[in-house]
């Protein structure tokens, strides 16, 4: 009984941090307007990108996760849609941005990422 009670403290403070004590890594500054994104394990890394406000960028995304959710990556505020080969670099061209943070994802938002414009 002893033992039950422990896990379930302990589930309760990892449920805690994740969801209200965690805070992302820092975003990736990309000066250069290029960057290379994997994706594996459901998530993208970095899941963070710094870009410059009103200059094209270019994400470079090597996909090594065989999920089919993984398989497009979708830049929404942007109309922006690439379908990304398993095991293979694809370069996703963004065009000019004003400032702001952008979502990217998979078509079902199981993976995420934040493209932040400054």
């Amino acid at each position: 009984m002893l033992i039950i009670n422990i896990l379930g403290i302990v589930l309760i403070g990892l449920i805690v941090w994740w969801f209200w004590l965690y805070k992302p890594a820092e975003a990736v500054n990309v000066g250069d307007g290029e960057i290379k994104v994997v994706v594996k394990n459901g998530i993208y890394l970095p899941a963070r990108i710094k870009v410059v406000a009103g200059k094209s960028s270019t994400i470079h995304f090597y996909r090594q996760d065989a999920s089919p959710c993984a398989a497009t990556v979708l830049f929404p505020d942007f109309e922006v849609s690439e379908e990304l080969p398993l095991e293979a670099n694809k370069s996703v061209e963004l065009p000019p941005m004003p400032s702001g943070e952008y979502q990217f994802h998979c078509p079902m938002k199981m993976y995420i990422g934040t493209l932040i414009v400054e």
